[in-house]
């Protein structure tokens, strides 16, 4: 596997760090925990994917709206590929060794992925406020071309915040301990690791991440506040009813992303509430992996388009198309 350490002028560098997992797990539950996280990245893949290939397959779908859904579906396949593969392998084959830069990398990947989905939600609230509370300007205001402009750049801004700490914590001394105490590589798991004081660093990470969180939430929390007296003052009926309906989706989806993440962030400050390393994993595995799974299940529940399309995609294996009136007649197959 290679020399573990190698020797500098003034320290010896760690090579190699070691993904320990949730340290009080037994081994006889190795095997179980692994076919728990492959049964999830393969649920989020492929609900994710399929998201995906709906919208490239149906042309009804070309809206900013839809371009919104499959970035952050593209986004949360990303992040399960980035984090996923190595715990499974830690549990699997009991190989959790990663190398010096590789574990940089997957640390800058996971909470580049974190970024990008706040930047997501921030244009997914705007998206909705634009449409609701502006809807005669919101055609020439948000086009296709427009929200793939947005989109676009969000994915290459994600980027900064991530990359100040991970170029920060490259340069730092890694002279000792090699094991981390969490599912993935993280600036907190490393930061424990460092040889010399961290907190100028740790502050600059810490205060990036609230940033890139929580100014989108506050604008994300406006946002709807508008959106809900927008359609309050509505006349009763299918439109206010349709509006709240994808409101309530997307409102699901910023959930499941900020609440674990705000209760994990406020639990150092409350009194006599201390986690062990196995909850504190445990958490932050809830909040990093849920999302991903379950949002193509919100899409395909609440989502009235998705489901009418994969409707009609039944329908048609069966031999059974729908009229325009709603009544459906048999499709005879001939040789």
């Amino acid at each position: 596997m290679g020399t573990m350490f190698q020797v500098d002028e003034n320290y010896t560098r760690v090579s190699e760090f070691v993904i320990v997992g949730f340290p009080s797990l037994q081994p006889e539950y190795f095997v179980l925990v692994a076919w728990f996280f492959f049964f999830l990245y393969v649920t989020t893949a492929v609900g994710n994917l399929l998201l995906v290939v709906v919208f490239t397959l149906e042309r009804s779908l070309h809206e900013p709206m839809y371009i919104i859904m499959v970035s952050l579906a593209l986004s949360d396949i990303g992040f399960a590929t980035v984090a996923l593969p190595k715990l499974i392998a830690r549990y699997w084959w009991n190989d959790g060794s990663l190398g010096f830069h590789t574990c940089f990398f997957q640390m800058h990947m996971i909470h580049y992925f974190g970024s990008l989905n706040s930047l997501i939600l921030l244009t997914m609230a705007l998206d909705r406020y634009l449409a609701i509370c502006f809807p005669l300007r919101y055609p020439t205001m948000m086009t296709n071309q427009t929200m793939a402009g947005l989109t676009l750049f969000c994915w290459g801004i994600a980027h900064i915040f991530p990359g100040i700490s991970t170029i920060s914590f490259t340069l730092m001394p890694f002279c000792g301990p090699n094991k981390i105490i969490q599912a993935f590589c993280t600036t907190m798991s490393l930061k424990s690791l460092v040889c010399v004081d961290t907190s100028r660093q740790y502050s600059l990470a810490f205060a990036s991440a609230m940033f890139i969180l929580y100014v989108p939430l506050a604008f994300i929390i406006f946002s709807y506040i508008c959106i809900v007296i927008s359609v309050l003052r509505m006349a009763k009926g299918q439109g206010r009813m349709k509006t709240f309906s994808t409101c309530a989706t997307q409102g699901c989806i910023i959930a499941i992303y900020y609440i674990p993440r705000f209760f994990v962030y406020v639990t150092p400050f409350i009194p006599n509430l201390t986690m062990t390393p196995d909850k504190s994993i445990a958490t932050t595995v809830f909040y990093s992996l849920f999302p991903p799974v379950i949002n193509p299940f919100i899409y395909c529940l609440r989502t009235k388009e998705i489901k009418q399309i994969f409707r009609r995609w039944v329908q048609k294996r069966k031999g059974v198309m729908p009229t325009k009136h709603g009544q459906i007649v048999a499709v005879t197959m001939s040789n």
